[in-house]
C-alpha cells in the first residue's frame, strides 16, 4: 500500500500563493490519516454536505514554531469534528516533530484529535508524545514559508487571512 498524497492551494490576503503537497503516514497511523485525508478530499459528509477544509483558515501563525490550522467548525481553533465523531484517540507516538513541514494532530489534551492540525516551521521535539505526528510536507516548502512570514496580532492570529482555497488528494 501506498501512502495517500493530499495537496492544500494557499490563498493569502485573498492571492494565491502556491500549492502545499503532503504525504500521509498511513502506513504507521492509518485512523488519523483517514480523517484527514476525508476532510481534505470532501468525502465526510452531515446531512449530504462535504465536511472539510476546503476555504478553513489558518488561524494561528507562530514564527519559528508551527502553524495551525483545520477548524472548519468555527474557524477560530475552538472547534472539534472528526470522521469517528466529536473526537478520536492517540493512535501513537511513534513519529517525531523532527523538522520544517511535519504534519501533526493539534489536541486539547490526550485522545482529543478532531479536525485541527499543524504544520511545523522547525523541529519541535518537545510536543514528541503530546501530538501525533501523521505526515509531513513533500512539496511547497517555499508555501509554507509565506505562511510562516504572514504578521500576527493577538493569540498568534494572521492579520491577513490565509485559507486553504482548495484541497484533496493526488
Amino acid at each position: 500500500m501506498t501512502n495517500p498524497i493530499v495537496f492544500f492551494d494557499i490563498k493569502i490576503g485573498g492571492e494565491d500563493v502556491g500549492r502545499i503537497k503532503m504525504e500521509l503516514f498511513a502506513d504507521k497511523v492509518p485512523k488519523t490519516c483517514e480523517n484527514f485525508r476525508q476532510f481534505c478530499t470532501g468525502e465526510h459528509r452531515i446531512k449530504g454536505i462535504p465536511q472539510g477544509y476546503k476555504n478553513a483558515p489558518f488561524h494561528r501563525i507562530i514564527p519559528g514554531f508551527m502553524a495551525q490550522g483545520g477548524d472548519f467548525v468555527k474557524g477560530n481553533g475552538t472547534g472539534k469534528m472528526s470522521i469517528y465523531g466529536d473526537s478520536f484517540k492517540d493512535e501513537n507516538f511513534e513519529l517525531k516533530h523532527t523538522g520544517p513541514g511535519i504534519l501533526s494532530m493539534a489536541n486539547s489534551g490526550k485522545d482529543s484529535n478532531g479536525c485541527q492540525f499543524f504544520l511545523t516551521f522547525a523541529e519541535a521535539p518537545w510536543l514528541d508524545g503530546k501530538h501525533v505526528v501523521f505526515g509531513k510536507l513533500i512539496d511547497g516548502l517555499l508555501t509554507l514559508r509565506k505562511i510562516e512570514s504572514v504578521s500576527t496580532g493577538p493569540n498568534n492570529k494572521p492579520k491577513l487571512p490565509v485559507i486553504i482555497s482548495e484541497c484533496g488528494e493526488m
